[in-house]
C-alpha cells in the first residue's frame, strides 16, 4: 500500500524506523527485531539506507521481509550524493521487484572521507527522477529547526518546497523535543504552500550517551524539561529507559491531540521500547 493513502484517511498513525546491519553476521539480529516490531502493526516500517553504500545492500532485504514476511507496508531510504545514477536506477529495479512502493528519497549525509558522486547534488533532483521514471510513493525529510548546513530557516523552507514541486508525496521530519518547534514549523511551511502531509519524527532516548551524539549530528534545541530527565536519570539505565520512553510517549500524546496525527517513531532498533509506546497509546490509537 503507498503510504499517501494511508495518510489520506486522516486517522492517527504510528510508524517505526529500523535500520540494517552493518556487517552480515548481524542480518538475523537486525531481521528479528523488525519482526518483533513488526507484530505491532505499525502503519509502516521505514529501512534506512548506509552511508556511501556501507549499509544499503541489505535495505531492499530488510524492507521485502517486512512486506511479505510480515505482511507490514515498507519504506525504503534512497540516499544519491554517494551513489551514481547507475547505482539508485539499480536499487530502484529491486524495489520494483520485490514491490515495494513506497521510497524516501534522501540526498544523504556526505561520507567521512568527502567522497561523492556528480550525478546528484540534491534530494529534490532524486525526487524529481524518481517521479518521472517510477510509479513509487515518494516520501522525503524535513527539519523543524533547519538543516545544519543552511543559512537559516526560510532558506531551509525554500529547499523543501523544492522537494515538494519535485514531486514529493509527504515529509517526515528530523527528531525535536519540544513540539512548539514542530507548530511554529508547520505554521511557516503551510504559508509557504507546502500542503502535503507532515510526519512527525520522535527519538525515545532511552540512555544519555544518544544525547551528546543527538546535539554533535544535528544540533536539535533541548527544552528545560528534556534537559531535567537526562540529569535526574542519566545514570540509572534503568530509569532513564523509562523515562525517556513516556518523555517521547508524552510528546507523541499531545501532538495527536494538536492535531499532528502521523507520528513516526526512531525506535533504533529496539523492539521493547516500540512496544511501550504502543501500548501506552493502543486505546487512543
Amino acid at each position: 500500500m503507498k503510504i499517501r493513502d494511508i495518510l489520506a484517511k486522516g486517522e492517527p498513525t504510528l510508524s517505526f524506523e529500523v535500520f540494517p546491519p552493518k556487517t552480515e553476521d548481524k542480518f538475523d539480529s537486525v531481521d528479528k527485531a523488525a519482526a518483533q516490531i513488526a507484530k505491532l502493526k505499525p502503519a509502516f516500517m521505514s529501512v534506512t539506507y548506509g552511508a556511501g553504500g556501507g549499509t544499503s545492500k541489505y535495505t531492499v532485504d530488510i524492507a521485502a521481509q517486512i512486506k511479505e514476511r510480515y505482511q507490514v507496508t515498507p519504506l525504503a531510504h534512497l540516499t544519491c550524493v554517494s551513489s551514481s545514477r547507475e547505482k539508485v536506477h539499480q536499487v530502484l529495479e529491486q524495489l520494483k521487484e520485490k514491490k515495494i512502493e513506497n521510497v524516501l528519497a534522501l540526498r544523504g549525509d556526505i561520507p567521512a572521507d568527502g567522497k561523492v558522486e556528480k550525478d546528484y547534488r540534491y534530494a529534490a533532483e532524486l525526487i524529481r527522477e524518481i517521479k518521472q521514471t517510477e510509479d513509487l510513493c515518494i516520501g522525503a525529510a524535513c527539519y523543524p529547526e533547519g538543516h545544519v548546513e543552511s543559512k537559516n530557516k526560510t532558506e531551509d523552507i525554500l529547499h523543501l518546497k523544492e522537494k515538494v514541486d519535485a514531486g514529493c508525496d509527504f515529509v517526515t521530519t528530523q527528531m525535536f523535543f519540544d513540539n512548539n518547534i514542530l507548530y511554529n514549523f508547520l505554521y511557516r511551511v503551510r504559508e509557504k504552500g507546502v500542503t502535503v502531509p507532515v510526519i512527525a519524527g520522535i527519538m525515545p532516548v532511552t540512555n544519555k550517551n544518544q544525547v551528546k551524539t543527538i546535539c554533535r549530528m544535528s544540533g536539535t534545541y533541548l527544552p528545560a524539561q528534556f534537559k531535567a530527565v537526562v540529569d535526574r536519570f542519566g545514570d540509572d539505565p534503568k530509569a532513564m529507559k523509562q523515562a525517556g520512553i513516556a518523555y517521547a510517549t508524552e510528546q507523541i500524546i499531545d501532538l495527536l491531540a494538536n492535531g499532528v496525527n502521523a507520528i513516526h517513531v526512531y525506535s533504533m532498533n529496539k523492539p521493547d521500547v516500540a512496544e511501550r509506546i504502543w501500548d501506552s497509546l493502543s486505546d487512543i490509537l
